[in-house]
This record gives structure tokens, sequence and C-alpha cells, in this order.
């Protein structure tokens, strides 16, 4: 049975959008539609445009979303294309975005999109089941040099150069076709030490494999610049990541956005020409607590950032 999944930090991040019930309002990761379902409650005469890569949620999210049809726009494309998404359907200003860039459950449930590390499954972790491009690319045709920066750049995984010699001798016997075939050589890969700890071997290698099919970490930064052009004035930008290297480019694009002056720091004035665009709410992330964790442990690695459109 395909578990629900729960939407995490969902009062924190509706708190955090100060929805209003006339207002416009963009769910750039609609998922099955946890975020976007509480948005939709709270809107009136407003209206929330809802995207996704994956086909299957926008098929799910649309039973789930049937009550609130009259207020929200289902759409199947990338956040990285929300300029033109909102130009599509003449909408210029938003009241507020939300971001969640974590696999939802159900997409980690599924056995045949190979996301997860836990069960067999082929090589796949394509969000947008219409590419072509899937893991078993990443893992049988990249060269080891590839391989190994993917991994250390991506999932920030130390045993990296071990790991991705390990694939490459591997792949020349036969192809590297599931999930548990990876695991299991990626296992082989690290010390003794390493399988011990708390963190599943494979974790970090497979987040990283995940970023590299998707594209993930290439369009945050651009995204964000671009959402918060579409921002009305207190207008609010809502994002949740789940790993150190998605958290410090959400981290770092919100500062950009409030601090990118790029004169010397002993310069009297600015004359760059920098003109601030947001402004941080949340100078630390807002984390879920241990009862949120209890019932969803894969909320412990999220963390919520918010800033607002000055």
């Amino acid at each position: 049975m395909e578990q629900l999944h729960k939407p995490v930090l969902l009062n924190e991040c509706i708190e955090g959008l100060k929805i209003k019930p006339d207002g416009i309002y963009l769910d750039g990761t609609l998922g099955r539609a946890g975020h976007s379902l509480e948005i939709a409650k709270r809107l009136r005469s407003g209206r929330l445009v809802a995207i996704d890569r994956d086909l299957t949620a926008i098929e799910e999210s649309e039973k789930r979303l049937a009550e609130f049809k009259d207020r929200v726009t289902l759409v199947h494309g990338n956040f990285r294309d929300l300029k033109s998404i909102l130009d599509g359907l003449s909408i210029d200003k938003v009241d507020g975005m939300l971001f969640d860039l974590g696999v939802s459950s159900p997409q980690l449930d599924d056995k045949q999109r190979g996301f997860s590390y836990m069960a067999d499954a082929p090589l796949d972790m394509r969000m947008d089941m219409g590419e072509s491009f899937s893991a078993y690319e990443v893992v049988n045709t990249f060269d080891e040099r590839r391989i190994r920066k993917i991994l250390f750049e991506y999932g920030e995984e130390r045993y990296a150069s071990r790991i991705a010699s390990s694939i490459v001798r591997r792949r020349e016997q036969k192809p590297i076709e599931t999930t548990l075939e990876l695991v299991e050589i990626i296992k082989s890969a690290m010390p003794a030490a390493a399988l011990r700890e708390k963190q599943h071997p494979a974790k970090r290698s497979f987040q990283a494999i995940r970023i590299a099919v998707n594209d993930e970490l290439g369009s945050i930064s651009d995204m964000l610049s671009d959402a918060a052009d579409r921002l009305r004035t207190g207008g609010r930008l809502a994002v949740i990541s789940f790993h150190s290297l998605e958290d410090r480019l959400v981290k770092n694009a919100m500062q950009a956005g409030e601090k990118g002056c790029t004169c010397p720091k002993d310069f009297p004035i600015c004359v760059c020409g920098f003109i601030p665009k947001l402004k941080v709410i949340t100078k630390k992330p807002i984390t879920a607590s241990e009862e949120e964790i209890k019932g969803n442990p894969r909320a412990r690695s999220a963390k919520l950032r918010i800033a607002e459109r000055i």
C-alpha cells in the first residue's frame, strides 16, 4: 500500500506565507498537494498555481484538489520555468511562492522510480518520466572523474573516489541495472567504520545521482531570483531544502537578494547600482519539531527559509 505523503513543516509554511484570501500564490513543487491543499483552503477569490515535473503527481493532486478546482491551476512543468509559466497564464505578480525541494513519499515508495536505496528497482530516479536521461546513464556511461565529482559535490560523499572507482570496475563486467546492485557496490567501496554509521551508506550517493539526473541544483539560484522578481511588495518566498548543499544555495540566493552589493567594503557609498529585492525573515532555518519527526521521520533533515519582497 502506498504511504500517504505528509507535507513537511506544513504549519510553518502556511504561517510564513501569510496567505491572503484574495491573493495569488504559486506552489512550485506540487508533489501530492499537501501544501497546496492548505493554501487552497485559505483562498476565496484568490488563485493558486501549482507546478510539478511528475505527471503522476499532477493526476493524483487533481483528485485531491477537486473541491477547489475553481481556484487552482495545475501545470505540468519545471519550477525553473516559472516566469514563462506565469506569463502564459497572464499573471504578472504573485503574493507568495513555496518550493519544497525534496522527493515526495510516493516517489520514494514507488519501487519502479528507483529513488530509494532500501528497495530493489531499475536505476531510474527521474522526476519527469517523460525525460530519457536516467540514473542508469549516469552510473553506466559517465567516466570515473565525472562520477567522482558528482558524488563529492552533490552528495558531499567523502569516499567519492573509492565509490566511483568501484562503479567503473563493476560495470566493465556488466551494466549496473538496479538500485540494490548499486547499493552493494557502494558498500563494498567503503571502510567498515563507515558502514557502522547511523546514516545508510548509500544515502549520500543516491542523493548525488538524483540531483545530477534531474539537474536540481543548477536552477535553484536563478529560480529564486526569478521568484523574487515576480513577487509583489510584501509577498513571501518560502523554500524547504533537505540537505546542506541545497540549503546553502537557498541561503546564499536569499542573502544575495537582500545584500547583493558587489562594491568593495571600503567604498563609502554603493556604486554598483544594487537595489535590494528581499528581506530575509528567517536568520536561521526553521526545522521540524520532535513531534513532527516522530510522525514523519523524513522531516528530520528539512530546513525552511523565508524571505519577503521589499
